[in-house]
């Protein structure tokens, strides 16, 4: 297997790098601003209307930059094993580092206020992961036999790359919720509150396949290899059926779930920590276990999926109509 030089290995921790060093300049000017109370209050919107808004912008913030960290975490090892073939591999890296970046910058944010480089990074994360999934297609399908469960299996994640693009997505909705100009947060024209829900929910569905498919190849040994393909697609019915619901409901049992979801997102790293240390070696020879084991950044997925789930659920629940 041909490793990635030095110089290669230079050139995207530069890229990274840069993308934190611009978040932070951006982040320091923004804290110089001190804004006015015209800018504060919106036209329409009391004091604690722009309180709770941003407050879920925020959370949703923290959502985003969860799948951001998961990402780039996971592509730098999946990529690295694939020895950087491709010069594009460096992308998805570069890009979840400064959505990663973006993300925090957005969380520390309070003001309620959109920032136009945040929707910019937000939709480049997004238009990534549109194209890295058309990548990930065609790795598999030029393989030999197509679109066979073997290819499926060991080819490129096809559902990889959507991980990146639920951020983006959940990233520009909380801009869209942070600089509402009423006290129904809209986005496109639709309850904010239901369009996340409807977007974390269709997420969960996604990373449901994604983890059943690669579970499916280890033979579901371990019973705990069930609880990523059974506990999410309940979530993503409840935020579907709270999205398409009536308003004024409290949605209790929803929330509860998403924070059993974010605690299986967080114990799903001990689980495949844990598979690592079972290859031969164990964690002596993690050099190759790692690459060769269960992927120990995938699971946080459900976690910033979850966190998405819950910030939408508190604003319908402040919010009724949204």
């Amino acid at each position: 297997m041909k490793l990635p030089t030095e110089r290669d290995l230079i050139a995207v921790a530069g890229i990274a790098a840069s993308g934190l060093a611009l978040i932070s300049m951006l982040s320091a000017r923004s804290a110089r601003v001190r804004p006015t109370r015209s800018h504060l209050l919106a036209p329409g919107r009391s004091r604690s209307s722009n309180a709770a808004t941003a407050k879920t912008a925020r959370e949703l913030n923290r959502a985003a930059g969860t799948l951001a960290a998961s990402v780039l975490a996971d592509s730098s090892v999946e990529h690295y094993r694939g020895s950087f073939k491709n010069k594009a591999m460096y992308t998805p890296l570069a890009v979840s580092a400064l959505t990663l970046a973006t993300s925090i910058h957005g969380t520390a944010d309070t003001r309620p206020l959109a920032h136009k480089a945040r929707d910019a990074a937000y939709l480049l994360a997004a238009a990534t992961g549109l194209v890295g999934s058309g990548f990930h297609l065609y790795n598999v399908g030029k393989r030999v036999g197509g679109f066979s469960w073997q290819n499926l299996f060991y080819g490129a994640p096809i559902g990889a790359p959507m991980a990146i693009l639920l951020s983006g997505l959940l990233g520009f909705c909380s801009e869209r919720v942070r600089e509402a100009r009423r006290t129904r947060p809209r986005i496109f024209g639709l309850p904010a509150g239901r369009m996340i829900a409807t977007v974390a929910g269709a997420g969960l569905l996604g990373t449901t396949g994604e983890a059943g498919l690669l579970h499916f190849r280890g033979a579901y040994h371990n019973p705990f290899m069930l609880l990523p393909v059974t506990l999410p697609p309940i979530g993503a019915a409840l935020l579907l059926s709270a999205a398409g619901g009536d308003s004024g409901r409290t949605h209790r049992f929803a929330r509860w779930w998403m924070r059993v979801l974010t605690a299986m997102g967080v114990a799903g790293v001990g689980f495949h920590a844990y598979g690592v240390s079972r290859n031969m070696g164990g964690w002596r020879n993690w050099s190759q276990n790692i690459l060769n084991g269960p992927p120990i950044p995938a699971p946080p997925s459900f976690a910033g999926l979850a966190l998405a789930g819950l910030a939408a659920l508190r604003l319908m629940r402040a919010h009724p109509d949204a």
